[in-house]
């Protein structure tokens, strides 16, 4: 028997039973409120088989937000690898990258008795209260995609998701292998960057771990670092005040691919062009089918990849704990660097 499966949900509220994608049956009884959930799944042959929630594994997420492309492949990764039909009970909350929506999201999870809670943290700091809350409760959580800052980590059980500093730092070995092949590695160059939502395990990632290479050159000025909220909109409002401040800026890195578009609409719209044919290094990161396109045309010189579809294996190691088996505390994606000589091979199978 799983660590949880002793405490199965029995008293789900009515909304959690609508979240059921079968038909689900609430059946009440006398007294306090008492569910039994019924709920129709498609076996692997095909037939339709009637199972109880107690026989679902249920599983809380808290996604932080929807505020790219990228967010919105890993909300559905997790959607269709949480399904009833794999054997899951999925309540899901969009916490629109507020810290307080989670907590809240959390402590619904907790009322609900559900057997694990997943949260994409919207940032690294303030979690010990709300995760202490789930562990006196004997509920697993399971980080994805960002971690958390906490003194104790055995608030959460696993991670699993992207290694962010060694994204930043593929970034900035790129960049010093790209200078060295054009002859440029003992020219100043002049850098500025677009960081992700500030204390976020992405941004904080990225940024030390391209700062750890970045240390090893004293030519690479850091220009500036600017907010730009992981967010299109946001990415160009910053590269336009960044290019109002700068004349001098050789190597622009984007922590993610939405502020790269942006800022490449206000690189349009001052005449400036990047990549192959431009005069200005474009850096960026996630790895989207629109940015590949762009890393084949020449417009972004390199995409650093970060893997959205976790779905499988944050399955995976449910279903292992379920086991009794246990887990690696962290659980990386693969991930892979891609410039115009390898980009092809990967764009038409991009579902994001």
């Amino acid at each position: 028997m799983g660590i949880n499966k002793a405490k199965k949900l029995t008293t789900i509220g009515y909304k959690a039973a609508a979240l059921l994608t079968g038909v689900t049956i609430l059946l009440t009884g006398c007294g306090s409120f008492k569910g039994f959930a019924v709920s129709e799944v498609k076996t692997e042959d095909g037939d339709i088989e009637t199972v109880s929630d107690d026989a679902l594994i249920s599983v809380g997420f808290s996604q932080l937000g929807s505020e790219s492309t990228w967010r919105s492949a890993n909300t559905e990764s997790v959607k269709e690898a949480l399904s009833t039909n794999d054997g899951f009970f999925l309540i899901f909350d969009n916490a629109r990258q507020k810290q307080e929506k989670q907590f809240k999201a959390v402590r619904s999870f907790i009322s609900q008795r559900v057997d694990y809670i997943v949260i994409c943290p919207v940032i690294q700091e303030g979690w010990e209260m709300v995760l202490t809350e789930a562990r006196d409760a004997g509920i697993p959580v399971i980080l994805l995609d960002r971690s958390i800052s906490v003194n104790d980590d055995t608030l959460y059980t696993t991670f699993v998701g992207e290694d962010m500093y060694a994204e930043g730092a593929s970034a900035g070995k790129w960049l010093e292998e790209y200078l060295e092949d054009k002859g440029m590695d003992g020219k100043d160059i002049n850098i500025v960057v677009l960081e992700g939502t500030s204390g976020s395990s992405a941004q904080v990632g990225r940024t030390r771990g391209f700062g750890a290479i970045a240390a090893r050159h004293m030519n690479w000025n850091m220009l500036a670092s600017a907010n730009g909220e992981f967010t299109q909109a946001k990415g160009k409002e910053t590269m336009e005040r960044l290019l109002h401040e700068f004349d001098d800026i050789d190597v622009i890195v984007c922590q993610n691919d939405d502020m790269a578009f942006g800022a490449l609409e206000a690189l349009d719209e001052a005449g400036i062009k990047t990549g192959e044919k431009g005069d200005k290094i474009l850096i960026s990161f996630d790895g989207t089918k629109k940015a590949l396109e762009l890393v084949k045309e020449g417009v972004i010189n390199v995409d650093v990849e970060c893997n959205p579809n976790s779905g499988e294996l944050l399955a995976q190691l449910i279903n292992d704990l379920e086991a009794g088996k246990k887990v690696d505390k962290t659980n990386y994606m693969e991930e892979k660097v891609f410039t115009k000589e390898n980009v092809d091979e990967y764009i038409d199978e991009r579902n994001y």
